[in-house]
């Protein structure tokens, strides 16, 4: 647990200070003395101060400050202890004074130098920082007047200008609130210098805790005084990614596109579980921890147009935040999500939960985003993350296609010339085979140019081989000094870098895009994995336009406890439900199986009358359905199969509430059904929208009659809403439950309320029905239709009983079971 804590009370002497009882103006006088007489200047002509800062570091005991701040702080003191400012650095918590002393102090104690700074002056500046660092307890709003009343006593014994403060959030984010009022009421710096405050992730928990949160922080701190740290910004890498765009202009200028780019690859692989932190996993899951920051950010800086100057922080925020608005939306098919198997687990025995509990928080997500945008047009971007998988690395790949034949052997081709070897950039973030953060790029596409003094040519590892090539087969770069992240962002704090930060404007642009993904993954089963190597192909996942979706078919075990086999502890699965056929199974495994049937139903239909006439119903329940037979189904008979709608909202077809649009955009787009073979409802007559004077019923009336023998399709897919709807005809409403008519307007309780839909009696005259029902969310209604009679005014659904065909309910697991 992190331990937090606020501003600084009294003053807490300890370590060097406290044994030699000096005060804190002359440590201040000792340090740039010190400093300066180091690097063989004589200390009489010490350069004139530039300001003195005081950076406090709230929750100085806790775990990120351990790891990370506390040497990030000592390497900003190091880097800047010379360019004429004086610091203080204030570690708070609650813990007790003693307590909290000792913890800091043995952290402090092992705090090191990068291995270009020589022994002595090491020593030195370790000497000096530990004299000007102190420890507080902290627990009331009085400690922020003392803190600041030492602050200003200190400038007026040295006689400094105060620069600025830096106070570093290194708390919960519950606590930010009351923190900020105490700051903004009684901790501010002196009027002409500077506040920045450091907030650390998480940052809301969806868009509207976001907007919560923030509309909280700007209540006490202005937007330019607000560092939100992402720290994968910090990463060697990942920042290189906007100075290489740009030192590379010429070459990447003519290819950075969608005529160029296949694909791009945004990955975070980890080999370790989450155990010890699956109170906050069990909040947030790996695509608020992961996809929602640290990817999305790198995506930015991928997507971006490139501004004309990098060096200008607002030109950046500004083409970032424009980058956002040019996303597409992402619906539940453009994501796969899984659980590694011993998390449930993991859950139960640190949150205390009952043997039975089982969690739907994913562990790994695959997310596929696409950008409306003139460069990005149609490339997929690819966002990877997930705990337990078979190797911890990260990176960035950039495939770019490749149209050459090559008639020479591959092993005769030259990597720099061939243009049949692959073409790619690759921003390494670290760890995997190289465990270093690298800059890799073909040879076959340029030699980059790298900044010297920063960067090296790798030459030494030429048998080494990454995706898919050696090593040798790349200019490859990696930086002459390894830099943590915290120390980069840091020092970027310090000197006012928003740029490599999280504004509010970029924070609410990424929530509002994140999502509804989220709430549409809320009631998701993730798929199980096993951890490790014997993750095997189980994760594996193909795209087919704007979705994703597992290649390999997940195998589902049923387990009980071994000291447990009693005849209670099984369920009896029947086989009929409402007198009818059942077929029940996980969702991926229904899915296979009703798209079996409908081919085989195509397939017995085609060679009786030479065509296939389909009804399909809308809403999200059938897409699954839709790629099934657009991905796996190729002998389908498209050619003479007609699709017909059972209903449609009032709405254009264009629109994304259409069930037209959704049948276009998961199935249409992606199989050759012939164009005279597609039968939207005419819902849009005359430039208006569902009137009765256009006569749209009667219009798709005629025109089944005109091609569908006896108006009896050969097979009707329906759904089950919540209240006992199917297609659109409602509980409580007469409209199309019986009479002569075909097809009519109805009213949805629920916006768009306007439909068209087929009539009951038109359904019952069709060969089959499958009725297709899935998710616990269905558990309810399902129950109370498996008990009804034929109460059509009640219960609609079950009203569906077709006169001389056959009915066929296809209900998963869960909806079944609950």
């Amino acid at each position: 647990m992190i331990t937090w804590s606020w501003c600084l009370p009294p003053k807490v002497t300890s370590g060097r200070c406290a044994a030699q009882a000096c005060p804190v103006s002359k440590m201040l006088l000792a340090a740039t003395l010190g400093t300066v007489f180091l690097l063989g200047a004589v200390p009489s002509v010490a350069r004139e101060s530039r300001g003195h800062i005081s950076v406090i570091l709230l929750g100085a005991t806790g775990d990120l400050a351990k790891k990370y701040l506390w040497q990030g702080l000592f390497q900003l003191y190091l880097d800047e202890v010379n360019n004429g400012h004086s610091f203080t650095f204030h570690g708070a918590a609650t813990t007790e004074p003693k307590q909290g002393q000792k913890v800091m102090y043995n952290r402090l104690k092992k705090l090191a130098c990068p291995p270009d700074v020589p022994p002595d002056r090491c020593a030195v500046v370790k000497d000096q920082f530990l004299k000007l660092t102190e420890y507080r307890q902290v627990k009331t709003a009085e400690d922020y007047a003392a803190l600041s009343q030492e602050i200003q006593t200190v400038l007026r014994q040295e006689e400094l200008e105060e620069a600025g403060r830096i106070f570093y959030f290194s708390v919960p984010p519950f606590a930010y609130t009351e923190i900020a009022r105490h700051i903004n009421s009684s901790c501010r710096p002196l009027p002409g210098a500077w506040l920045r405050v450091v907030l650390e992730k998480p940052f809301g928990h969806d868009l509207r805790s976001a907007q919560q949160l923030a509309g909280e922080l700007r209540t006490f701190f202005r937007e330019e005084e607000m560092y939100r740290v992402d720290h994968y910004l910090g990463k060697q890498a990942v920042a290189h990614i906007l100075p290489f765009r740009d030192q590379n202009r010429h070459h990447l200028d003519p290819i950075w596109n969608r005529h160029h780019v296949e694909r791009v690859e945004i990955v975070l692989k980890e080999t370790v579980d989450v155990k010890n932190r699956t109170g906050f996993y069990e909040q947030y899951g790996v695509l608020r921890d992961i996809h929602q920051n640290h990817l999305t950010e790198v995506l930015m800086f991928l997507a971006m147009e490139l501004p004309a100057n990098i060096s200008s922080s607002e030109d950046i925020l500004r083409s970032k935040l424009q980058t956002f608005t040019a996303l597409q939306a992402l619906e539940r098919s453009s994501a796969v999500v899984g659980q590694y198997g011993a998390y449930n687990g993991h859950v139960r025995e640190e949150l205390q939960k009952e043997q039975g509990y089982f969690s739907r928080t994913p562990t790994f997500a695959g997310v596929l985003v696409h950008l409306d945008s003139l460069r990005w047009e149609g490339v997929p971007f690819l966002l990877i993350s997930g705990k337990v998988l078979d190797e911890r690395v990260g990176y960035v790949r950039i495939l770019f296609k490749n149209r050459a034949y090559c008639i020479q052997n591959e092993t005769m081709q030259d990597a720099e010339s061939s243009q049949c070897k692959a073409k790619q950039i690759i921003f390494y973030i670290g760890h995997g085979e190289l465990n270093s953060p690298s800059v890799l790029v073909s040879r076959n596409l340029f030699k980059p140019v790298m900044p010297e003094g920063s960067w090296k040519e790798v030459l030494d590892l030429p048998h080494l081989r990454l995706f898919g090539q050696p090593l040798s087969e790349y200019y490859a770069y990696v930086p002459m000094m390894e830099r943590d992240a915290y120390s980069i962002l840091i020092s970027r704090i310090f000197h006012g870098k928003k740029d490599s930060f999280i504004t509010t404007e970029n924070l609410l642009a990424s929530w509002e895009f994140w999502t509804p993904l989220l709430d549409s993954l809320a009631s998701e089963v993730p798929r199980l994995y096993p951890g490790g190597h014997e993750n095997k192909h189980l994760l594996d996942f193909e795209m087919v336009g704007r979705q994703v979706s597992f290649v390999v078919t997940e195998m589902v075990e049923v387990m009980h406890a071994r000291d447990e086999q009693k005849p209670d502890a099984y369920k009896t699965i029947q086989s009929r439900f409402r007198q009818s056929q059942l077929i029940t199974a996980w969702s991926d495994e229904l899915i296979g199986r009703l798209a079996l049937d409908i081919e085989a139903a195509a397939a017995a239909a085609i060679g009786k009358s030479r065509a296939f006439h389909l009804a399909l119903s809308g809403g999200s329940t059938p897409l699954a359905l839709f790629r099934q037979l657009a991905v796996h189904h190729y002998g389908f008979p498209w050619g003479h199969t007609h699709l017909w709608l059972v209903d449609e909202r009032c709405v254009p077809l264009t629109d994304p509430e259409s069930n037209f649009r959704h049948l276009h955009d998961h199935l249409i787009q992606l199989v050759r059904v012939p164009y005279f073979n597609i039968h939207p409802m005419p819902v849009h007559l005359n430039r208006r929208l569902c009137v009765e004077e256009d006569k749209g019923p009667e219009l798709y009336a005629k025109e089944i009659s005109a091609l569908v023998a006896n108006a009896s399709f050969d097979l009707v897919l329906l759904g089950v809403g919540d209240d006992g709807h199917t297609a659109s005809l409602f509980p409580r409403s007469p409209v199309g439950l019986e009479g002569s008519q075909e097809v009519v307007f109805a009213e949805s309780p629920v916006k768009p309320h306007q439909r068209m839909t087929l009539t009951l009696p038109l359904i019952n005259r069709a060969k089959q029905v499958s009725v297709l029902v899935m998710g616990k969310g269905k558990h309810d209604i399902v129950t109370v239709v498996s008990r009804a009679g034929h109460e059509p005014k009640k219960w609609p659904i079950s009203g569906v009983n077709p006169s001389s065909g056959q009915i066929a309910w296809y209900v998963d697991y869960e909806a079944l079971l609950g």
